[in-house]
């Protein structure tokens, strides 16, 4: 099954960009040469209302990020640099135009995005899971460690993935996105002797 921006779930997946986040990016914003992406905008959809207060339609607002913190760069690994790419094969219209752009070659909604999230997870045989999903999975995983080639873990302090995330502080990281895994301390201290 080919699915239109697929690679964006990956993307969100090794740099652990919020819905949003991901769908701000326009092509300029990302340096393939240095690695890395800046995240300077976000998108999100906001309900209007008419006169009597009833929901009438959804505006899509291009804008401001979460919190000052938010906006920052983001090292690109192997893998999300091939979403990229990827991503720019299936539609690409320019340096200014989004990295997961609409066919038209604008900004994708929020709610268009979850929806062929759910639609990939179905497929998949996949129970669904929030795109936040993909965010705690990036940060869990660099914070417990990952094993290399070697049979080494290699781990990030909660403070560097809270300045990935663009968390303010760590313990907004550590509340959330920290999940014990007990099995990983065995042997730990052999190398700690008092």
């Amino acid at each position: 099954m080919k699915h239109h921006q697929a690679a964006a779930y990956l993307l969100m997946l090794n740099t652990g960009l919020r819905t949003g986040e991901v769908l701000g990016l326009i092509n300029s914003d990302i340096d393939l040469e240095k690695r890395e992406l800046s995240v300077i905008r976000a998108v999100k959809e906001v309900s209007k209302r008419d006169k009597d207060g009833t929901m009438c339609e959804t505006e899509l607002i291009v804008g401001g990020l979460k919190t000052a913190a938010s906006k920052r760069t983001i090292p690109l690994n192997r893998t999300a640099i091939e979403m990229i790419r990827i991503l720019r094969i299936e539609c690409y219209f320019g340096e200014d135009s989004p990295l997961v752009s609409s066919q038209a070659g604008d900004f994708t909604r929020p709610s268009t995005f979850r929806s062929r999230w759910y639609t990939l997870l179905d497929f998949a045989g996949i129970p669904h899971k929030g795109l936040h999903s993909l965010r705690h999975t990036f940060a869990t995983r660099l914070i417990n460690g990952i094993e290399d080639e070697n049979g080494n873990l290699k781990t990030l302090t909660v403070k560097q993935v809270a300045d990935l995330l663009g968390h303010t502080t760590t313990s907004v990281t550590e509340k959330y996105y920290v999940r014990r895994e007990p099995d990983k301390l065995s042997g730990i201290t052999d190398e700690f002797e008092l």
